[in-house]
């Protein structure tokens, strides 16, 4: 009997081992945050603190037609990362999860998203609002945010929907100096 192609057969992972990928940043975020615990956890939390990115010299066309959109997503480096884990406890739980089950900053590839408020586009600079950004950060890419796409206000959010006293932050350490921090995060299973 001949067997058919890929009737019972599970999807494999393909990609060679050594296989990489190159993404070369198109600017850099400029916020007032230089530390982890300075910046919101989530782009919506917290107060509306303004940014701006500048893009690399000759891409000031690529944002043309951007004004109009309330906002934008922004794919960036989390370049101050620590390396990461596969399992972590969040903030504001006591249960670790695994990492692809959090927004945690510190993943395999070190890639962030966020959907903040565009304020204003000035040549190569794009000023944006609601920023959890840390100074330094590469940009990768913008996107719009296209509300009848973007939005899914009936979704499920596994854990999180269950949490129902969430704790404090236990990962918060204002007035912590920068030393202090390393051994605080050293500590953090």
């Amino acid at each position: 009997m001949v067997k058919r192609p890929g009737r019972f057969k599970r999807p494999k992972y393909t990609l060679a081992d050594d296989f990489q990928h190159v993404i070369t940043p198109i600017g850099v975020v400029h916020s007032p945050f230089q530390w982890r615990e300075e910046a919101p956890r989530q782009a919506t939390v917290g107060e509306a603190v303004e940014a701006t990115i500048v893009l690399k010299t000759g891409l000031q066309n690529t944002v043309k037609d951007l004004k109009g959109f309330d906002r934008v997503w922004v794919l960036f480096g989390f370049s101050y990362s620590n390396g990461w884990k596969h399992q972590i406890v969040p903030p504001r739980d006591t249960v670790k999860r695994g990492i692809f089950a959090t927004r945690s900053p510190d993943r395999p590839n070190g890639l962030g998203l966020s959907c903040v408020q565009l304020v204003s586009i000035d040549g190569p600079r794009i000023v944006i609002r609601g920023c959890d950004i840390l100074n330094g950060s590469p940009v990768y890419d913008l996107k719009p945010y296209i509300p009848q796409y973007d939005s899914f206000p009936e979704a499920k959010a596994g854990w999180v929907d269950a949490l129902v006293n969430p704790g404090s932050d236990h990962r918060y350490r204002a007035g912590c100096s920068p030393e202090e921090r390393a051994e605080k995060d050293a500590e953090i299973p």
